[in-house]
């Protein structure tokens, strides 16, 4: 979130917010070490990306995207890419982020159902099996 200080220099856009200054830091610094040939443009690539790969890594994304995601921010620890984020996703006011908690509880009901409608289905044709066999009266 930013603070009263920050107020005008970081912007909202949708669901993304740019800090201005540490993004125009980060890409300007980016770009000049390319172009002075200090590394190499593959290189210079990889970097500018990894904050865009780290964004795929939400709770809502697919479980191949976030696994893209955390690879890449693995790979990106040797040049610096667990400091703070220029441009980050942020969610949204109006939408209702779910905790770690909840999620596991929802798991877990769906578990739950499961089992039962596994059982009662199981129970269901042994009980129709049982109907359908001719009594020994």
């Amino acid at each position: 979130m930013e603070s009263s200080a920050d107020r005008g220099l970081v912007n909202r856009i949708g669901p993304v917010e740019v800090d201005w200054p540490r993004a125009i830091g980060y890409y300007g610094g980016l770009g000049l070490a390319v172009g002075f040939g200090m590394i190499e443009p593959p290189f210079g690539l990889f970097i500018a990306a990894v904050p865009l790969f780290k964004m795929l890594n939400r709770p809502q994304a697919s479980r191949p995207i976030r696994l893209i995601s955390q690879v890449i921010d693995g790979a990106s620890q040797p040049v610096g890419g667990d400091g703070d984020h220029a441009i980050k996703l942020v969610p949204s006011e109006n939408r209702k982020v779910t905790s770690i908690r909840a999620e596991a509880r929802q798991l877990a009901d769906r578990v739950t159902a499961a089992r039962a409608n596994g059982r009662n289905g199981r129970n269901g044709r042994r009980m129709h099996g049982a109907s359908s066999a001719p009594s020994d009266s």
